[in-house]
């Protein structure tokens, strides 16, 4: 396992220091995203508290998360099912 570091980072308007395994470029990449997805809640929302569009934020990133994951299972089920259809075809040529 890799050594923790400690990264400061600016999220909404703040500094956190985060102490992870990542490599800090990663962290750094976390915080930004989190702190984009923040400023545009808050952008298109008008004056809302930190901690509400915190909140919605990770709801945001959490809805992402999820429609990914459900586009990843239905992909990696589409090449199984392609490879299986490649298989047959190469044994049926073998044995043909």
């Amino acid at each position: 396992m890799a050594e923790k570091q400690s990264v400061t980072v600016r999220i909404a308007g703040e500094e956190h220091v985060i102490r992870a395994s990542a490599p800090p470029e990663y962290t750094r990449a976390c915080a930004k995203l989190v702190d984009d997805r923040i400023m545009e809640i808050r952008s298109r929302a008008g004056l809302l508290d930190a901690h509400k569009a915190a909140i919605l934020a990770a709801l945001s990133v959490a809805d992402e998360l999820l429609q990914v994951r459900e586009e990843l299972a239905r992909l990696q089920g589409e090449v199984e099912r392609r490879t299986a259809t490649l298989t047959q075809r190469i044994q049926a040529g073998l044995h043909g």
